[in-house]
């Protein structure tokens, strides 16, 4: 037993309970060898954390599972429209956890500030930069770093968008995508990009009241 292989089997889990230590306890009875009980949280703090720690290794893990599935998006259409929907299906299954999800990681391990955004803009722009590669967009010098924040703010409106209306979350995106040059203008600079996802995902919590 490895954490890692807890953490893939409790991937499926995370429709129904959540992203919670309730869901690692769970995991190690979908094991190819699997335990009668769930895992104790004793095992769950050693393998994973103390507290929420243990949800944000698992959150970090779906999101991992995230980018690695959308390459396989690059052998069954591989333009950059399907590549970002494959990964907005993936989040389809968790859809009403996610804003809890996101609350968590960029919740402050300290009393200030009420954000930090450093994890909202690793996930955009790690998403951004699975697209650009599995399309081999990659422009050289800074416009690639352009690119890349254009692709990361398209995709983050479009996620946040999914979150409120799931139905036209795909149509916004080839909208975005259609519009990208107005998106260029606007997140040109890095520090605007920061704000923009920093502002998109604190606006989100605060309308959930989870802070």
């Amino acid at each position: 037993m490895t954490a890692r292989a807890i953490l893939q089997h409790a991937l499926p889990l995370i429709s129904t309970h959540g992203f919670t230590r309730k869901t690692l306890s769970l995991a190690v009875m979908q094991l190819p060898t699997p335990h009668s009980q769930p895992l104790s949280e004793t095992a769950i703090t050693a393998l994973f954390g103390n507290g929420d720690d243990a949800r944000r290794t698992l959150i970090n893990g779906w999101l991992k599972g995230g980018l690695e599935d959308m390459q396989h998006g690059k052998t069954t259409g591989g333009t950059m429209q399907h590549i970002l929907k494959r990964r907005l299906r993936w989040n389809e299954p968790v859809l009403e956890h996610l804003p809890e999800a996101f609350a968590l990681l960029v919740a402050p391990q300290q009393t200030l500030p009420r954000f930090d955004i450093r994890p909202a803009i690793s996930h955009a722009a790690s998403v951004a930069d699975e697209a650009c590669y599995l399309t081999s967009d990659s422009p050289e010098g800074t416009s690639w770093y352009v690119r890349r924040a254009v692709i990361a703010s398209i995709y983050t409106a479009a996620e946040l968008h999914q979150i409120t209306s799931p139905q036209t979350s795909e149509a916004f995106l080839d909208e975005l995508l259609e519009k990208s040059e107005s998106v260029r203008r606007v997140v040109a600079e890095s520090s605007l990009f920061a704000e923009y996802v920093g502002k998109s995902w604190g606006s989100l919590i605060k309308s959930r009241g989870i802070f």
